[in-house]
């Protein structure tokens, strides 16, 4: 029996959620095979390992704030559907050198860098997308569903990834990700609703994008909700970045783990994920929007010392513990923010505002993972993985002494031109 509540009788939303579920299942099996890629069949060294996830979040530094411009001009459909296409396009580029045998490192930062261009593009709009697509008191169930479908992908992709990896070989597995990327590209093509562009005065000359951009950067650094949660969620990040950047090396040369059970241990991470995202509204709704944002910002930094401490051993558990936790957290933490933030920006500056958020919140990583990647080369992987923890610890902090902790209920639809804390 079809549900009939909600969103489940929203066909376009339907829509999106179907293509950002094959999306999700498809990036989880890339996101571990693509490092992988350059650990077992080119057998990189850490620092060129760290430098791929370096390039492929550079384009979060350089293309983020113009990208906000962009979305905030256009029609955001169909820059998803760009961002799809051309990731299909590039990924499909590394089984097919492989077979060639001519893939290099230098090969798979461009496919990185490439492929973090068209993400780029494709974040800010689809954050975008989504207030213009259902109402907006129906936002946090929308980012609910969005996450359930990303927290089912992570519990049950890696898996796949790792078997697939472990049977096909990592270039192969690849291709899994570029045909997602196609699929969701297809059901995006479907949705019939109709998108305006964004109204501006007739006649009226665009602005320049330099001052636009400004306009989006001075409007979430004047909101003192927006500035806590950006410096909140960037202090984590870089933590994680810093961490997560060596991981997969660490996981394999120092806790002696192969693919498969890399890609186990992820999948049975990922069950806290899924939890949260069925469960956030409700806490959200018993704890009220501030204290739920903050609760899960804390968990961050105790999430992340269980790696390092990790027994070679017996390294399973406390990895899978540590996954629970953080992944509980995170998207506890970001179901709750990301709503907020759409709830009270007007829909003229969404574009904008996510891309500064973005530009803030994920330009910080490319740095972390080439100072994790860097740290392990001179004093180790697991004393880097300690490092990496301990920033975490401290990530909660803007937000516990900002206003946000204050925050009981999510703001009513804004209309009005953004102004200065306007939550």
């Amino acid at each position: 029996m079809w549900p009939t509540g909600g969103l489940w009788r929203h066909g376009d939303f339907l829509k999106l959620w179907s293509a950002e579920t094959i999306s999700q299942f498809g990036s989880q099996v890339g996101q571990l095979a693509l490092p992988l890629v350059a650990v077992i069949v080119l057998e990189s060294t850490p620092f060129e390992v760290a430098a791929l996830g370096t390039i492929a979040f550079l384009p979060f530094i350089l293309f983020t704030l113009p990208a906000g411009v962009w979305v905030d001009r256009m029609r955001r459909r169909p820059i998803l559907i760009a961002g799809d296409l051309g990731r299909f396009a590039l990924l499909t580029t590394v089984p097919a050198a492989y077979v060639l045998d001519a893939l290099t490192i230098w090969q798979l930062y461009v496919v990185g860098f490439g492929v973090g261009i068209c993400t780029v593009f494709f974040d800010v709009a689809y954050q975008s997308y989504l207030p213009s697509l259902v109402a907006r008191d129906r936002l946090i169930e929308g980012n609910s569903k969005l996450e359930i479908s990303r927290s089912t992908a992570q519990m049950a992709g890696p898996g796949l990834g790792g078997i697939l990896v472990q049977l096909l070989t990592a270039p192969y597995a690849i291709l899994t990700d570029a045909l997602s990327f196609l699929g969701s590209g297809l059901f995006l093509l479907g949705i019939r609703r109709g998108e305006q562009l964004p109204e501006r005065e007739e006649g009226a000359p665009h602005p320049s994008m330099l001052r636009e951009a400004r306009e989006g950067l001075d409007y979430v650094l004047g909101n003192r909700y927006l500035r806590s949660i950006a410096a909140c969620t960037a202090i984590s990040n870089f933590s994680t970045s810093l961490a997560f950047g060596i991981f997969l090396v660490y996981a394999v040369r120092v806790l002696d783990l192969s693919p498969a059970v890399i890609g186990l241990v992820f999948s049975l991470s990922s069950v806290g994920s899924l939890i949260a995202a069925i469960t956030a509204t409700r806490i959200s709704a018993r704890l009220g929007v501030g204290p739920t944002i903050v609760g899960a910002a804390f968990i961050f930094g105790p999430s992340l010392l269980l790696i390092p401490a990790a027994p070679q051993a017996t390294p399973i558990p406390f990895l899978v513990a540590s996954g629970l936790l953080l992944g509980f957290g995170a998207v506890t933490y970001n179901i709750t923010q990301v709503s907020f933030r759409q709830a009270i920006c007007p829909e003229r500056m969404q574009g904008r505002m996510n891309s500064v958020m973005r530009f803030i919140v994920w330009g910080v990583m490319p740095i972390g993972s080439l100072l994790g990647g860097a740290l392990a080369t001179w004093i180790g992987l697991r004393e880097t993985m300690w490092i990496g923890a301990a920033i975490g610890t401290v990530s909660f902090v803007p937000v516990l002494i900002s206003p946000v902790r204050s925050l009981r209920e999510m703001p009513a639809p804004v209309s009005a031109e953004p102004a200065a804390d306007l939550a």
